[in-house]
């Protein structure tokens, strides 16, 4: 992982991406510290009404900073009142380093064109993914996942994500 061309400047952008309940986020974790790496989520931006699209060029703008040798700055997706603040969460600022993972859905998107490598976190059985992140995020987020793993399904289809990943790590139980 070491050896990918940075492509962000100096920084090497390392995706890690796959459907919702898969692991990607403990993977993503336990990759960053092995990286000694900072962690950006797509969790910081996406919404249940907006998946991956309108929130993208947040990111590409703090990016665009970081590809410049800059921070790169940016505000969470505040959902502490239950419903999405976009951009008035706690500030983030992404520093140029080494090496930065992106870890979420759609990360890893064709249009990505400065990821050094991109890694598909998966996990074989809808059912189980569904039921991790339910655990997860509460019972009351299930039919926002059963929606999310729809658009998922479709996202993945047209965005040939997995099948244009570096490494493809399947999760089990």
């Amino acid at each position: 992982m070491t050896t990918a061309p940075p492509r962000l400047g100096g920084t090497r952008l390392v995706a890690v991406d796959g459907p919702s309940g898969a692991g990607k986020t403990t993977f993503a974790q336990e990759l960053a510290a092995q990286l000694d790496a900072q962690l950006i989520s797509t969790d910081h931006f996406a919404t249940w009404d907006d998946p991956t699209t309108r929130w993208w060029p947040r990111l590409v703008r703090a990016l665009d900073q970081v590809e410049q040798g800059r921070e790169g700055r940016y505000r969470k997706t505040d959902w502490s009142q239950g419903f999405p603040c976009i951009g008035e969460g706690d500030e983030v600022v992404i520093t140029p380093q080494r090496t930065i993972v992106l870890e979420g859905f759609s990360s890893a998107r064709k249009s990505n064109t400065r990821l050094s490598l991109a890694i598909f976190v998966d996990h074989p059985n809808q059912q189980e993914r569904l039921e991790r992140a339910t655990k997860r995020d509460g019972e009351h987020q299930r039919e926002h996942f059963i929606r999310w793993q729809h658009y998922e399904r479709g996202w993945f289809a047209v965005d040939e994500t997995r099948a244009r990943a570096d490494y493809v790590v399947t999760s089990s139980s």
